[in-house]
């Protein structure tokens, strides 16, 4: 009966240390893979330069339609780009010219010159079908 006593007061003894240390180890994992750890912390980071970088993109094409549509505009119509946007989609082309035909599309040109009404390549049209 005496070894049960020692036993039970080395338990009693042991179990307020080992529940602290328990606690301890419990709230420490969960500052690291919580969901509000630095895990957690370190992909909502990533996510938010994915999304910065997305928003960037789209902003950039965004003021690059903008700058195309401004120079469409009744009040600044731009001679240039009217005519390369009817060539384009009437398939026109003047007698004097030699169409290319290519199925690849228009790229964006540089940032710098975004706005000025030069394409990258020529319309590609249709050689029959051209304006008397």
């Amino acid at each position: 009966m005496n070894l049960f006593n020692t036993l039970g007061r080395r338990l009693r003894r042991l179990s307020v240390p080992f529940l602290g240390v328990s606690a301890t180890f419990y709230f420490v994992y969960h500052v690291f893979h919580g969901d509000r750890g630095l895990m957690a912390w370190l992909q909502l980071r990533q996510q938010v330069l994915v999304a910065e970088t997305t928003a960037e993109s789209v902003n950039a094409d965004r003021q690059y339609l903008e700058g195309r549509v401004r120079l469409l505009h009744p009040g600044s119509l731009d001679p240039d780009m009217l005519e390369e946007r009817a060539r384009l989609m009437l398939n026109f082309g003047h007698p004097d010219e030699v169409i290319i035909l290519d199925d690849t599309p228009l790229r964006k040109p540089i940032p710098a010159a975004a706005g000025t009404g030069t394409p990258e390549r020529a319309p590609s049209g249709n050689p029959e079908r051209r304006k008397p």
